[in-house]
Parts: structure tokens; sequence; C-alpha cells
């Protein structure tokens, strides 16, 4: 009986996002550490990115450990057409914001076409439930925790 000898193979793209992911996290613990604005009280403006920051660094993680894993199933190929339905998205999204679109509108714009890209055909539902959201966004930033965000014709017509 002849011995199989089995050859381990590196997943060289998890690798590669594992370390990509582990220098964002890097970056982003540096920016934290480097802020000069502290608060008086409460947790300050540099909690949330030493939370991204462990954020990241756990999913490098992950991916180091699946980057030398046995038996990973490799992916299918990509859908076209959803990728470029959320490609769609973000560039509304980023256009919205740059030519005074305003943030509600924005958000409404991104979340019917992630969500167009994900396979749902309901767009104006999608548009819809997408105000009410970035509505509610908006709301919590300006009333509870007091930053603005960029603001638009609906921003400017009830704020």
């Amino acid at each position: 009986m002849a011995s199989e000898t089995t050859t381990r193979r590196i997943d060289r793209p998890a690798l590669v996002v594992a370390l990509l992911l582990f220098a964002c996290a890097g970056i982003v613990a540096n920016d934290a550490a480097s802020q000069t604005i502290v608060s008086t009280y409460g947790l300050g403006p540099t909690a949330v990115p030493y939370v991204v920051s462990i954020c990241l660094a756990v999913l490098g993680l992950a991916h180091l450990v699946v980057a030398f894993k046995e038996g990973i199933p490799k992916p299918g190929p990509a859908d076209t057409v959803a990728i470029l339905w959320i490609v769609g998205g973000l560039v509304g999204l980023v256009a919205c914001i740059a030519f005074g679109g305003g943030f509600i509108l924005a958000t409404a714009l991104i979340f019917a076409c992630t969500a167009r890209g994900m396979g749902r055909r309901a767009f104006a539902v999608d548009f819809i439930i997408g105000l009410v959201l970035g509505l509610v966004i908006f709301l919590v930033f300006l009333k509870l925790l007091t930053l603005s965000l960029p603001a638009g014709p609906l921003e400017r017509l009830f704020f």
C-alpha cells in the first residue's frame, strides 16, 4: 500500500486579505492614538476607532487561519450584475452627497441599490425604506449625538 503524501497549500488570496486587514487595523489604531481631542467625560472620540481597529485585527486573524486551513471550499463565480448594483449604489451615494442631495437621499439610494444587488426586486419600496432609515439615522446624529451630517433639500426642509 503506497503512502499518500499530502501537500498543504496556502490560500494566497486569504493571506493577502489577512495582511491588508492587519495593516488597516494598525493604521486605524495609530490614527486613534494620535488624536489630540480628549473628552472631559465619557469615552471620547478615540473609542470607536479603537473598536474598529480591534474588529479589523480579529477579521485579519480569521483570514490568517483560513489561509492555512485545509479543505476551504472555493467560492463560486461572482455575480457581475449584483456587484454593479452595489458599486452603482456607492457611486450614487458619493455623488448625491457631493452634489448637495444630502444624507437622507444618499442613504435611500444606497439602501435600494444594495437590496437590488442582493436580489430584491422592489426598488421603489426599498427606496422608501431607505428614506425612513436615513431619516432615523439623521435624527439620531442630529438630536442625540449633536453631530451634523451632509444636509440636502430634505434636511433643510424639515430641520
